[in-house]
C-alpha cells in the first residue's frame, strides 16, 4: 500500500471507528475527562488523540492545535466543539449520561460555551498542566493514538 492509500485508509478507519475525542494532552481537567470515559464507555468505542498529536494535525485546524482551548469530538464526519462536545460524549456514553447530555443540551448553546470558556481558561490554575502527554498504558494502547 502507498503512503497515499495507506493516509487515506487509516483517515477513513479513523472516521469509521467511532467517537475520536481530541484533548489537550497536558491538561490535568482534559486527562481526568479522558479517564472519566474510559471509565464509562462500557462498549469500549471512543478513542482518543492528544491535541498535540500527530491524528490532531490530520483532522484539525492548525490554530486549534496551537491554541489548545476546546475539547473536540469527531463523529464520522462531523466535529463538534465546546459545550457541543461535552453533549455528544454524554450522549455517547448512554446509561445515566445520555440524560444528563439532554439536559445540559437544554441550557441555550451561548450560555453552556461560556461557562466552558470560563473553565478552559482557568484549567491549567484549577487542574494542573503536566510536563508531558498521557502515555497511555497497555490496556490504553489500542485506543489512545499518537
Amino acid at each position: 500500500m502507498s503512503t497515499t492509500s495507506a493516509s487515506l485508509h487509516s483517515e477513513s478507519s479513523a472516521e469509521s471507528a467511532g467517537p475520536l475525542l481530541f484533548f489537550d494532552g497536558v491538561c490535568g481537567l482534559c486527562n481526568s475527562v479522558v479517564d472519566f470515559v474510559l471509565r464509562h464507555d462500557s462498549s469500549g468505542r471512543f478513542r482518543f488523540a492528544p491535541l498535540q498529536g500527530e491524528t490532531a494535525r490530520q483532522f484539525l485546524s492548525a490554530e486549534e492545535i496551537e491554541r489548545l482551548s476546546t475539547v473536540v469530538v469527531q463523529i464520522g464526519d462531523r466535529q463538534y466543539r465546546k459545550s457541543a462536545a461535552v453533549v455528544r460524549i454524554l450522549w455517547c456514553l448512554g446509561g445515566i449520561w445520555k440524560p444528563a447530555g439532554t439536559l445540559l443540551w437544554l441550557i441555550p448553546a451561548p450560555v453552556r460555551d461560556l461557562g466552558y470558556s470560563l473553565v478552559a481558561r482557568w484549567r491549567y490554575r484549577l487542574f494542573g498542566r503536566k510536563e508531558t502527554c498521557r502515555m497511555p498504558t497497555p490496556e490504553e494502547r489500542d485506543r489512545i493514538l499518537p
